[in-house]
């Protein structure tokens, strides 16, 4: 009887072990951030990915070298480059995609939103641009080569349910704007 206690309380305490490494996963996670030391939006990306329980390290040096370096195009480029657990970040990416991405593990090189779209974590202000995330499959593919992850458009029109539109009454006197066909 002691051994089946022992080994229930042995299994429960490290299930409850495991689900609780889990959900910290994302919280121990760094990024590498390669940014210019006078950028402010790319200040406000490096708070976006801290509120979202990353932890950040910022290189102050420009980006340019290491987006050379790992392989990602100018085509696809951005005012900052960020490296986490292998992949490479280019740009403006909501947090929440990134998370998505790490979970998945693809076989990529990384995520990349391209130039600086207005609306983006970072960029946020009065104007929001419709912009996409894109996966970069393979090291030097441009963005002809990239592969929408996902998208981000504040004027998409959201499936709304039609109202329904009201038969004509046959009682009405017969005036009616439906043109009726005799069969």
């Amino acid at each position: 009887m002691k051994k089946q206690i022992y080994t229930f309380l042995t299994g429960f305490i490290l299930t409850a072990g495991l689900f609780g490494i889990v959900p910290n996963v994302t919280a121990t996670t760094t990024v590498e951030v390669y940014k210019s030391p006078t950028c402010g939006c790319c200040a406000k990306w490096v708070d976006h990915m801290r509120d979202h329980g990353f932890t950040v390290i910022t290189k102050d040096v420009g980006n340019k070298e290491i987006r050379k370096k790992v392989g990602m195009s100018e085509t696809l480029g951005s005012c900052h480059t960020a490296l986490v657990n292998g992949y490479v970040m280019e740009g403006h990416i909501p947090a929440p995609d990134i998370i998505r991405f790490l979970k998945e593990k693809p076989d990529a090189l990384g995520l990349a939103v391209p130039d600086m779209p207005h609306g983006s974590p970072g960029m946020e202000g009065s104007r929001v641009d419709p912009y996409n995330v894109l996966k970069v499959n393979n090291p030097g593919d441009t963005r002809r080569d990239a592969v929408i992850y996902n998208r981000y458009d504040p004027y998409a029109k959201k499936a709304m349910p039609q109202a329904p539109v009201a038969a004509p009454d046959s009682n009405a006197g017969g005036a009616s704007s439906i043109m009726r066909l005799n069969n």
